[in-house]
């Protein structure tokens, strides 16, 4: 089975996931149970898949790693790809991704979110489990960002998942292994490139860490994410990644940078038929700051029961919230609309017999009429000639074309 097919399959029935294994049917994630379909699939076919997907020149790299990671737009869908090997032989881990922009609207998340990128400096999480949308809501606040300031946005990903489009902001975004040859590299680059917001697109490693929490001390406003089933986990996983000799000292640097933790899980809504984020919200107040100094993170959660005021949500309130939420945002029904971020698609008519709209022609009068103002004619009713269908007449020879189109904007 060709990938573009098995795209389309997933796109049909909702999939958030595709699997690719030898002697196994194909596994689709939908709504976030497993369901397969088909014949199972065959070592070479997939072998070959694979290699396509890789390229020779970088083929020898999955050889020596034995994983792949890539990103490409297949079948009209934006996916992120695991290309690995197993027991079987060469399978694939296929994420789709969303077919539209997102933004917090988009992804029906609260819209108190969109003030923690008002900071201009500091460290903002996202974490949660794999496949719970840690990408889609660093996604949804910085094409915030790009809306409505004039900011240098640098993001450092691997793979990039979502291209942006520069509107308000200058947006340079790099992919570790084509652009760069670690997060560690991209991070150093980046203090010399004069962003003002920067964006990891996980912390792995404790030098990847110690680096994105500099240069959130530095001035910088950070985004990243990592793995973690509630905010005082994440923060707990931070200081824990270092040896027990300096994590004093970077929990000091964590609670002076610190602007909010954001820990989300998706939740299927069936009256909905939708799969919604549900969020946990910690942000960094003094008594947040004092209490992570100390590593007393397990005193975090009554923190964030009672910082309401502060813009703190737990799961449970959050919930409620959600309860109560009555504006919907349908990525089925958005995926089939033109999304607002990419290039327009130029639809072909195949109906050869069809008749095309009448063109736009500009005229000036001849030298015996006189005009006094600029006279739109409608389009000739039925039975009429039709020779100045569409036809707009000025009136005035010394103003040029440009002119006139902008009176006329400025009419409509």
């Amino acid at each position: 089975m060709e990938l573009k097919t098995c795209l389309e399959l997933a796109r049909r029935h909702g999939a958030s996931d595709v699997h690719l294994e030898p002697g196994l049917p194909m596994a689709l994630r939908v709504h976030g149970d497993l369901q397969t379909h088909g014949s199972p699939q065959s070592r070479e076919e997939l072998q070959a898949l694979a290699r396509q997907l890789i390229g020779e020149r970088r083929w020898s790299e999955f050889l020596e790693r034995k994983s792949f990671d890539t990103s490409a737009t297949i079948a009209g869908v934006r996916c992120r790809i695991n290309v690995l090997r197993s027991l079987r032989g060469i399978g694939l881990a296929i994420r789709l991704l969303s077919g539209f922009q997102p933004t917090l609207g988009r992804l029906n998340l609260h819209p108190d979110l969109g003030k923690l990128i008002k900071n201009r400096h500091g460290l903002i999480l996202v974490s949660g489990p794999t496949g719970s949308g840690k990408s889609s809501t660093l996604a949804a606040l910085i094409h915030e960002v790009n809306l409505r300031e004039a900011r240098h946005i640098v993001t450092v990903e691997s793979p990039i998942e979502f291209a942006f489009r520069p509107r308000k902001s200058f947006i340079r975004q790099r992919e570790v292994g084509r652009d760069t040859p670690s997060f560690d590299q991209a991070l150093l680059d980046s203090l010399r490139e004069d962003p003002d917001l920067m964006m990891v697109g996980e912390m792995r490693e404790p030098e990847t860490i110690r680096l994105t929490i500099n240069a959130a001390n530095t001035g910088h406003l950070v985004l990243s994410t990592l793995h973690s089933s509630s905010c005082s986990e994440a923060l707990a996983r931070v200081v824990s990644a270092f040896p027990p000799e300096i994590q004093d000292g970077v929990r000091a640097q964590l609670a002076d940078c610190l602007v909010a933790v954001v820990t989300q899980r998706l939740s299927y809504r069936p009256e909905l038929k939708l799969r919604v984020p549900e969020c946990e919200i910690l942000i960094a107040n003094d008594a947040v700051k004092n209490l992570i100094r100390q590593g007393s993170f397990f005193k975090l959660t009554s923190q964030i029961e009672t910082g309401v005021q502060d813009g703190m949500w737990t799961f449970e309130r959050y919930d409620q919230w959600l309860q109560h939420k009555r504006d919907w945002f349908r990525p089925q029904a958005a995926s089939e609309q033109e999304a607002p971020d990419s290039e327009p698609e130029i639809a072909i008519d195949d109906d050869v017999g069809a008749t095309p709209p009448p063109a736009l022609r500009l005229t000036r009068p001849a030298p015996a009429e006189s005009h006094e103002e600029i006279v739109r004619r409608p389009p000739v009713e039925s039975g009429g000639t039709g020779d100045d269908e569409g036809v707009i007449v000025l009136d005035a020879p010394e103003q040029s074309i440009e002119d006139i189109l902008r009176e006329l904007d400025d009419d409509i």
